[in-house]
């Protein structure tokens, strides 16, 4: 039985498995491969040596530095920084095929001072962030080595992209960045810290707002009853949110995840402030369920206001909301030829499929602009991401790489090979 969280699994077209085919059998692509297979140890030591420089959300520049150094030293002669802060790396085709972006995330959700020094035990690396997403930033500039050392000639352009800002309240704002217009692009594959048996075929929506409600304040027995409380505000609001039932088809959730607020024990609190996540699979039903939560706070409001009559504006508890995060849902169709060309290149390559569904990931920026495109897995195994606990265990990690580079050889076309990602009109 299939829903919103795991989908149906796409039968691979034979016609797609029957060009990569092709595509795999290349002198040219069969050399990619193999570098990336060869390369592996040097691979872990690039991954980490780049979790060693701290690379918090909003301070990427440092590590964004070393990956434009490293791109540039591994052939790519068009490196840039863009108006974001994205590293994008061109690598030209012949002219006549479409352009694809691969990116991989800079930045972790650990703040500066964090001690981000790995440690290593057999083929187990410890640290914060080595995984998510120093793992993807290993796989990117592995891609750059297998098309540059393999001399591969694509028709079409390949981006290799390191993007600011996908953790927390980056609000995937490199991706979303890449996708705004200014630049043609036809196909996109993120690389995200999983295993390469992952295919991520939709993004998860995902709103957050910053709700403040604020009042005169007063003291809690001079003034009791003269005042409202901007907290006994919030509270009725967050009962009434709590009472809130989302669908679970779509899957639909809503979290307050932060409060504070107030002043003192003996102050009617002058203000108070949460954080609220709400996510869903459909666009509809998280505008639909952000409607309801917004009602509720407008209820919670009134009913504090109500409660001890205030009707003098300037003594009134009032709400303000501010967005601090706008992921936007969707999902591509089984049909779509980037995951037609992930689920083949796994099957070629004896990978096994398995996880196939949504999540948050950069993906989410191309999907939602309804352009061709999937999340992969960096290979290798990551555990315990977004802790300071994190770890990476290196078990057959050379095999994202691998799948990756099939996958796009076959998407832009190689050596004569027509592409199979159409060009965007």
């Amino acid at each position: 039985m299939s829903d919103s969280l795991h989908p149906e699994i796409p039968a691979i077209d034979e016609s797609v498995l029957a060009q990569m085919q092709v595509v795999a059998s290349l002198p040219k692509v069969q050399k990619g491969l193999q570098i990336a297979q060869d390369q592996a140890e040097r691979a872990m030591v690039e991954q980490v040596e780049l979790c060693e420089i701290a690379s918090p959300t909003f301070h990427e520049e440092t590590r964004a530095k070393e990956i434009a150094r490293r791109m540039k030293e591994y052939g790519l002669t068009d490196v840039t920084m863009d108006g974001i802060g994205n590293v994008v790396g061109v690598r030209k085709g012949k002219g006549n095929g479409p352009v694809l972006v691969i990116d991989a995330h800079m930045d972790t959700v650990f703040p500066h001072g964090i001690d981000v020094t790995v440690r290593r035990e057999g083929d187990t690396y410890y640290a914060p962030g080595i995984g998510d997403n120093t793992s993807g930033c290993r796989a990117l500039l592995q891609l750059v080595r297998c098309f540059n050392e393999s001399g591969v000639e694509t028709e079409g352009d390949v981006l290799f992209v390191g993007t600011v800002g996908e953790e927390g309240n980056g609000d995937i704002r490199g991706a979303k960045f890449m996708v705004n217009g200014d630049r043609q692009v036809d196909g996109y594959i993120a690389i995200d810290s999983f295993s390469e048996g992952v295919v991520v075929n939709g993004g998860v929506g995902c709103h957050r707002w910053r709700v403040n409600i604020a009042g005169p304040g007063g003291h809690s027995f001079v003034d009791f009853s003269q005042v409202p409380s901007a907290i006994h505000a919030m509270c009725h609001a967050g009962h009434l949110i709590g009472h809130l039932a989302p669908p679970s088809e779509p899957y639909t959730t809503f979290n307050i995840g932060t409060i504070k607020g107030g002043t003192s024990v003996n102050t009617i609190a002058p203000n108070c402030e949460v954080d609220i996540d709400i996510r869903s699979i459909a666009n509809e039903e998280l505008l639909k369920l952000e409607a309801q939560i917004f009602e509720a706070l407008d209820a919670g409001v009134a009913e504090e206001n109500k409660r001890w009559g205030i009707t003098n504006s300037d003594k009134m508890v009032k709400l303000t909301k501010t967005q601090i995060g706008d992921r936007p849902a969707g999902a591509r169709g089984g049909d779509c030829p980037v995951i037609q060309c992930a689920l083949s290149a796994q099957k070629i390559l004896g990978i096994e499929l398995t996880q196939y569904g949504p999540s948050a990931t950069d993906a989410n920026a191309p999907i939602s602009k309804n352009i061709p495109a999937a999340c992969l897995g960096s290979g290798g195994i990551s555990e315990k991401y977004h802790t300071v606990d994190e770890y990476f265990i290196d078990k057959d990690s050379f095999k994202g790489p691998q799948l990756v580079f099939l996958a796009a050889c076959t998407l832009v076309g190689v050596e004569g090979q027509k592409p199979l990602l159409p060009i965007k009109k």
